[in-house]
């Protein structure tokens, strides 16, 4: 079998061992390291699913996620419905500062708006109405507007990477920041890891942007 073959039915056999996906929905190619999904899911939140269990698998570098969501009677809601159930999530969050983030929903389709202080909260808000009944789709366009200065962040990272556990000791990892934007760079083994140091970058106080263009070998 190819390289291509092994890798396609690595991420099957990940897509079957994965509770919250219905792999027999999901169709998966791979192309030197790039791995299409395709195929539909019944809720937003399976297609995120999906996604994050491919770039578990290892030799994938990209993956290109086509899913389709297609709901269930049962499971369709108003915008209006989505929209209140999530700014109620909102506000239960305590994660997500008050008043901070606007939802707007067309067609099921959530885009987010608004400003934080941190990634995390960002990251929060979207959780927080990924796997809301109805949503068939999400676009977080919440801004990061650190209230803290990001004056030596690329040598703070770096300290950050230096204690982090990484798969390989031989990874090859450079930094460098202008004010509150972070640009990575070098090379890693797995995907794990450069999320890992994507997550690492975002940590530092004053980030408000990260470009991640580590390269998976």
């Amino acid at each position: 079998m190819s390289i291509d073959g092994q890798l396609q039915q690595a991420v099957l056999t990940e897509l079957r061992w994965e509770p919250s996906v219905t792999a027999a929905h999901i169709g998966v190619v791979a192309n030197d390291g790039v791995v299409t999904l395709t195929g539909n899911v019944e809720t937003f939140g399976e297609k995120h699913a999906a996604e994050i269990a491919a770039w578990r698998v290892k030799g994938v570098k990209a993956v290109a996620e086509e899913i389709e969501v297609r709901l269930p009677f049962e499971r369709t809601r108003d915008d209006s419905d989505i929209a209140a159930a999530a700014l109620e999530r909102l506000a239960w969050d305590p994660w997500v500062p008050p008043n901070a983030v606007a939802v707007t929903i067309d067609k099921g389709w959530v885009t987010l708006t608004g400003a934080v202080s941190w990634r995390y909260q960002r990251d929060a808000a979207e959780q927080d109405v990924r796997r809301l009944h109805g949503v068939t789709g999400l676009s977080n366009h919440i801004i990061v507007k650190p209230t803290v200065s990001g004056t030596n962040a690329a040598e703070a990272i770096k300290h950050a990477l230096h204690r982090a556990w990484l798969s390989k000791s031989d990874h090859n990892i450079q930094v460098s920041a202008d004010g509150g934007k972070i640009r990575l760079s070098g090379t890693v083994h797995v995907p794990h890891d450069r999320l890992v140091a994507e997550d690492i970058a975002w940590a530092a106080p004053g980030t408000m942007h990260v470009a991640n263009d580590i390269v998976i070998l």
